[in-house]
């Protein structure tokens, strides 16, 4: 019995999942989004401004800097821990149930904070917590779906993530006036969105008798993936990181594009307007590209093509003489960028060095997500301020996302 649940658990599988089981993943990967999405783009904003008015920049900043460094780490070391798991429940579901109640009670923790320490350190268990469950669900993919499948379910996490900031900015929208209701939802939200997928009991256990003795030194070194020994990985992990940063450079000073460089009479309601079209493309491309891929197998023409399209939208935006102008490029960006989200997760999923560390592999790619909003404000800030303005930066976000795209071809075991 153990022989064969060791095959299933590390095997990489071949039946089809059902679409009651990609429901499942969707709904709780909308709620983790929720969680993150809810404080980032309005409620953490708002408690930065009631509890240091005069400071609320730079508040907001320290929480978010700190958020940003524990989810570095939180999601490879948790990803690593559920890897090791062998409940009776399976690796993944008990660190899903412990990061979505721990998110949910983190949240609640953060709406009754009055001084910018509970607040920071409410936002830090909020992002160890969803990292723990994110880092899980994302390796139910490798875990669970063929790879032939693999491309539509990467479609569709790529749409709970956008729909997921969508219902977050809404619920910041509504929230608005009461900080405390807002918190409260976003809670609600994480924690019954876990429920579906923790009810089919669709996880692979892993035996104890095949798990590796802990040792410290080799847990740790565990973490650094070679790209010299695995190649592969290394490709896809820049490739990725490259058309990160090429959108971050794109979208960062957005707000500062529309007020200085088009004039846009209401440059915060533009923001909107371009935010909602190019969550609205990201949607549809995310899912349409991942069908076409998993349909002929061919994943790096995929990425070359989405990083062409984002490279254009790029273009676009430094010539861009006026906000309708600015809209074409913000469908295109939204087209590229969704279709790359689709197609590249499933990429990564076929170039994990190990079967048995694949939630660690993934939260290593997790950091090319994450590092780019570290540069991209640097280089923009030099960008506009010492190297030409809007359109310097706008052609260095077409630049890098190209190479993202060159550079994707360097893997050799994806066609």
């Amino acid at each position: 019995m153990d022989s064969h649940s060791a095959v299933e658990a590390l095997r990489t599988p071949r039946a089809r999942v059902t679409t009651g089981w990609i429901a499942a993943v969707l709904i709780v990967h909308i709620g983790i989004n929720v969680g993150f999405f809810a404080p980032i783009q309005v409620l953490l904003g708002l408690h930065a401004e009631a509890i240091t008015p005069a400071q609320k920049n730079a508040t907001l900043s320290l929480v978010t800097g700190v958020g940003a460094a524990v989810s570095m780490v939180a999601n490879p070391l948790f990803g690593a821990l559920s890897d090791r798991t062998t409940s009776r429940f399976g690796r993944r579901i008990p660190w899903i149930v412990a990061g979505t109640l721990c998110g949910a009670l983190a949240l609640l923790l953060m709406s009754t904070a009055q001084t910018v320490g509970l607040l920071v350190l409410g936002w830090a268990l909020m992002q160890a917590a969803g990292n723990a469950a994110l880092a899980a669900v994302l390796a139910v993919v490798p875990d669970k779906v063929p790879v032939q499948q693999r491309g539509t379910v990467g479609g569709l996490i790529a749409l709970g993530q956008t729909v997921g900031i969508l219902i977050g900015a809404g619920i910041g929208m509504v929230a608005a006036s009461d900080l405390v209701f807002g918190y409260a939802i976003a809670a609600v939200v994480i924690g019954l969105c876990s429920v579906p997928f923790v009810l089919l009991r669709q996880d692979v256990v892993l035996p104890a008798s095949v798990r590796e003795p802990f040792a410290w030194g080799r847990f740790l070194k565990g973490f650094w993936i070679n790209p010299v020994r695995y190649p592969d990985f290394g490709w896809a992990w820049l490739t990725r990181f490259l058309l990160y940063l090429s959108s971050q450079l794109i979208l960062v000073y957005l707000l500062f594009f529309l007020q200085d460089g088009l004039h846009h009479p209401q440059p915060a309601a533009g923001v909107l307007v371009l935010s909602s079209i190019y969550a609205g493309f990201v949607i549809l491309s995310s899912v349409v590209a991942g069908r076409l891929s998993d349909r002929d197998g061919k994943r790096k023409r995929y990425v070359l093509i989405s990083s062409v399209i984002v490279a254009l939208a790029a273009v676009v935006m430094a010539v861009a003489p006026s906000f309708p102008v600015a809209i074409g490029g913000a469908v295109l960006l939204g087209l590229g960028f969704g279709s790359f989200l689709a197609v590249d997760y499933a990429l990564l999923t076929q170039v994990l060095p190990h079967a048995d560390s694949r939630a660690k592999d993934l939260g290593v790619i997790n950091i090319a997500n994450s590092l780019p909003q570290v540069f991209a404000p640097l280089i923009a800030w030099l960008s506009v301020t010492w190297l030409g303005g809007y359109p310097t930066l706008f052609m260095c976000a077409a630049v890098v996302a190209l190479a993202g795209g060159i550079l994707v071809h360097r893997i050799k075991m994806v066609p």
